[in-house]
């Protein structure tokens, strides 16, 4: 299923009240906010230091979303509580950043905007979506994985993936326990994944 119809199944698969759609300018000042709240899923995890770690900078959301590739989730009375932010990479769409407010979370929002973007990209010529995540935090590489995500080798990064290594040990996340993914099924389907 590819087109349209995709797109119509992710929106089918969220939890009453949810809509994702391509993000408005006056809604990117409140993406930070969203990033900053979402890192405190990390507070009891080795990497709680991300807890007081910047967010993605405003300049580099406005030119992702004058790109056309800033999507956002919303909920009821026209709320932002989620969304992602993408670029290319080698080839790739590679998903930049993503995040759903934690009280908005378990409810298929981050998957549905996952196969919004999938959807996207597809359209677009993409064949493969790419990511750099955590290896072990449940949320992280193994929710990835089971959206048809696959971990890259170390030996097999590009040049450009190389450089977002580089720009992520620069930022202070320790290397060993990230991983570049790759799905190379587009669109990704997205079965039901709210919280029952």
């Amino acid at each position: 299923m590819s087109g349209p119809e995709a797109l119509c199944t992710t929106m089918k698969m969220l939890a009453p009240g949810y809509e994702i759609r391509s993000a408005r300018l006056e809604e990117l000042p409140q993406l930070a906010a969203i990033e900053q709240s979402a890192a405190s899923l990390f507070t009891n995890t080795p990497y709680a230091f991300l807890v007081e770690a910047a967010p993605l900078p405003y300049e580099v959301v406005l030119e992702q979303f004058r790109a056309g590739q800033v999507w956002v989730a919303i909920a009821k009375q026209s709320a932002v509580i989620g969304y992602v932010v993408t670029k290319p990479v080698e080839h790739t769409l590679y998903l930049q950043q993503i995040d759903v407010e934690p009280a908005h979370g378990r409810r298929g929002i981050g998957s549905a905007l996952i196969g919004a973007v999938s959807v996207w990209a597809h359209q677009r010529g993409y064949s493969t979506l790419s990511l750099s995540t955590f290896r072990t935090i449940p949320w992280n590489a193994p929710f990835y994985a089971s959206l048809g995500f696959e971990p890259l080798n170390e030996a097999e990064l590009s040049a450009e993936f190389q450089h977002i290594r580089r720009q992520e040990a620069e930022a202070g996340l320790p290397i060993a326990d990230r991983v570049i993914m790759l799905c190379h099924k587009l669109p990704i389907e997205i079965e039901n994944r709210a919280k029952r």
